[in-house]
């Protein structure tokens, strides 16, 4: 008898309602251990809605979600998943009147690692998201922070526990091209060594560079799940997700100015 490894994320018939729309309509996922899982789909089809449902910050209506082996809706499992899983949600959660440092002392404490060892993390940290290193940049507020520096910085916090499974919403969005390599990079390193990554974004190319499995989703619904190198026997991975989430008369759009070419003229 052969039996199954543990998946990382499964879920069953996973819906959730917001009054008279379904955001998210009878899911079933499966993401296996070591899988750099790239979640796609436009906006509103349900990405952001399902990852804080994995995550515990929105309670599904219906439907049953396994992670790590464990139901993270059990009360009595929940912070055990909880404790090996970290997150990068929608809007970042940091505490905008810390400093980075503080930000991630936090989480460390609140994940209960081992002070000098999240003092040591979060040098390395700093360093290599290059979050500042001088006596200026550490006083930094986090409010004074641009885009791209939080986006950093919420990613150091879900990476200081060193998780086993790293949810991350958009990590791409608002970052430039070097900062965009650099995590690019640490997300490689960090799933050669067994952890599980499960990635929205809207940046098709990076997900194609990056991901070895591919899920998308379309007004709430699964619409495609494979590897990544399956999808790309057939063709380019936005040729299969155009396919899956809009028709050509969708794509095609002009401007009333633009046509016949008359408006240059004048």
């Amino acid at each position: 008898m052969t039996v199954r490894a543990e998946t990382a994320v499964e879920t069953f018939r996973l819906c959730r309602q917001f009054g008279d729309l379904r955001a998210v309509d009878n899911l079933d996922l499966r993401v296996d251990p070591g899988t750099l899982y790239g979640f796609l789909g436009r906006n509103g089809a349900g990405k952001s809605t399902t990852i804080k449902m994995l995550t515990g910050l929105l309670a599904p209506t219906s439907g049953t979600i396994r992670m790590l082996g464990k139901n993270p809706l059990d009360p009595g499992e929940a912070i055990d998943v909880k404790r090996r899983v970290g997150v990068v949600p929608e809007d970042l959660a940091l505490y905008d009147l810390l400093t980075g440092r503080e930000n991630l002392t936090f989480v460390g404490r609140m994940y209960r690692v081992d002070q000098d060892v999240a003092q040591d993390r979060i040098d390395e940290l700093f360093a290599l998201l290059e979050l500042g290193t001088d006596a200026g940049e550490e006083k930094r507020l986090v409010i004074d922070y641009s885009h791209g520096m939080k986006k950093k910085l919420a990613l150091a916090a879900a990476l200081i526990a060193n998780p086993v499974l790293l949810f991350l919403d958009e990590p791409f969005e608002g970052v430039d091209a070097v900062t965009s390599r650099v995590i690019r990079e640490l997300l490689t390193r960090v799933a050669d060594q067994g952890a599980t990554i499960f990635i929205t974004s809207h940046v098709l190319e990076i997900v194609e560079r990056l991901c070895t499995h591919v899920g998308i989703v379309d007004r709430g619904r699964l619409v495609a799940q494979a590897p990544l190198a399956e999808i790309q026997q057939t063709g380019t991975l936005e040729e299969t997700f155009l396919a899956k989430v809009g028709s050509t008369d969708e794509i095609h759009a002009n401007l009333s100015w633009l046509d016949d070419g008359d408006a240059a003229a004048e």
